[in-house]
């Protein structure tokens, strides 16, 4: 931990944090803690690294703020402005929420609940929010213009389109960006506010109520946007009939602030989906083709899909015809050509017991894979309490994470595992078999086999079909 982040806590709290965690961020280069305090709070410290992006969060988030929109408050800014604590909202993401629904394709009225109301709060961010906004301290610019439309479009021509080799003439190309910029600026000047970067991996839930984080890239900018960023991110995968419905519950709620025509607004919607789309994919390829961040890498295929679905759809096909030519030609590049549920490596994941009939057979013929003994590891079904748990159940995770010892363990298995699983990939294998065993099969081992196929799917996404089972208690789910 910096020390000057140290100095801006022990200056808010009068004490030394008790336990300090880093946290995981997904694009940003922004390092975050959370510190446990000794009165049981909790607080998320923030080191910045660009001082333009932290004078920009940290004036947006005081004007929400005090617009009584749910984002962080804001608990202590170093002098610098470098350095800062927020309120702590917790680690349930609206993304991590609907991962069932995604898995599943099927979505409780939970979940849509949840999605409604924050489609419903979108206007209050964009009106409310937007009204006496100091836009002069957004960064890197103050309104969604031409300039800062042509600098998403170059993003996706050069850090993504050349980056495949797709041959293209660079001069019809830059005049159909031209149009595609006076159809997103039809309504300019704007008076609302842009989150810009508005997603399920931006919202956080608390309490069953969202709360809404990342916003240091927003500015002057039209609502349409934010609904193409929300609803069409390219891994939250949302069923069309979902979309659609949300989009009339944003547009109910839009008509609290100005008058709308809903066939108009989802016609001109669409422009800003295809547009949101490519920005997307030059980040994607940014991030992931030049800095190799695997995240970024494992999500080009999700924003292919939208792209495809969108050329199918004819969205500015008129409007745009070369550049829809070379959209439909990379969608067609070998590199994008949709995977098929067989030709997916299938990785089998396995708990078991060694006492109850030992290491499992691969069922796929391929006669190996790994096998894992959690032997070695403090077993909580030596204790009365945990006897009639699994390691599913909280009170045993919580036992086996204060030990000490899982998350070293799983740290090699990972590093043995994620090179083959690659290296099947890239060879074309079909199988691959992973088994934990322990004494009962009921601990350890199915603690260490629900967390490499969580780590596992996060990390190769739909490239791969993920089996996981848990032979004593007879339970098999396919991620």
């Amino acid at each position: 931990m910096n020390e000057r982040l140290k100095e801006l806590l022990l200056g808010y709290a009068h004490c030394e944090p008790e336990a300090v965690t880093r946290l995981t961020a997904a694009g940003s280069n922004r390092v975050y803690y959370r510190f446990a305090l000794a009165d049981g709070r909790t607080v998320v410290g923030v080191e910045g690294t660009n001082p333009d992006e932290n004078r920009a969060f940290l004036t947006i988030g005081r004007h929400l703020r005090k617009a009584g929109l749910p984002v962080p408050q804001i608990l202590a800014v170093s002098d610098c402005g470098m350095y800062y604590l927020l309120q702590d909202l917790g680690d349930e993401s609206l993304f991590g929420l609907m991962e069932s629904a995604r898995e599943g394709g099927q979505y409780s009225p939970e979940q849509t609940a949840l999605l409604e109301k924050v489609m419903r709060l979108l206007p209050d961010i964009q009106f409310r929010g937007g009204k006496g906004m100091d836009y002069s301290v957004c960064f890197p610019c103050q309104s969604f213009d031409r300039r800062s439309i042509f600098w998403d479009l170059n993003y996706f021509k050069y850090s993504f389109l050349k980056a495949t080799g797709l041959e293209f003439h660079e001069a019809r190309l830059e005049d159909d960006f031209e149009r595609l910029a006076s159809v997103l600026l039809a309504d300019a000047p704007y008076d609302t506010f842009m989150y810009r970067d508005f997603q399920a991996r931006n919202v956080m839930v608390k309490d069953s109520e969202p709360w809404f984080i990342d916003f240091q890239g927003g500015r002057r900018g039209p609502v349409e946007y934010d609904v193409a960023s929300f609803l069409w991110q390219a891994r939250a995968a949302y069923p069309s009939a979902l979309r659609n419905h949300l989009i009339d519950v944003y547009v109910e709620s839009l008509g609290r602030y100005r008058k709308v025509d809903a066939a108009a607004f989802r016609k001109g919607l669409m422009h800003f989906v295809l547009f949101r789309t490519l920005q997307v994919l030059g980040a994607y390829g940014f991030r992931g083709y030049f800095e190799r961040k695997q995240h970024f890498i494992e999500s080009i295929p999700a924003a292919i899909g939208n792209l495809r679905d969108l050329l199918d759809a004819g969205v500015g096909s008129t409007e745009y015809p070369y550049l829809i030519e070379v959209l439909r030609g990379l969608v067609e590049l070998p590199q994008f050509a949709p995977v098929k549920a067989a030709d997916k490596l299938t990785v089998r994941v396995m708990s078991f017991s060694y006492r109850k009939g030992g290491i499992p057979e691969d069922p796929s013929g391929n006669g190996g894979g790994f096998v894992f003994d959690c032997r070695a590891m403090h077993n909580p079904g030596k204790y009365d309490q945990y006897k009639k748990i699994t390691g599913a159940d909280a009170p045993v995770i919580e036992f086996l994470e204060s030990q000490g010892e899982v998350q070293q363990y799983l740290d090699h298995v990972y590093g043995l595992v994620d090179p083959a699983v690659g290296k099947y990939l890239e060879r074309g294998f079909s199988n691959l078999m992973v088994a934990f065993g322990c004494t009962g099969g009921q601990h350890r081992s199915l603690y260490c086999a629900n967390h490499l196929a969580a780590h596992l799917k996060d990390k190769f996404g739909d490239r791969i079909r993920i089996v996981l089972e848990h032979r004593e208690q007879k339970k098999r789910t396919e991620l």
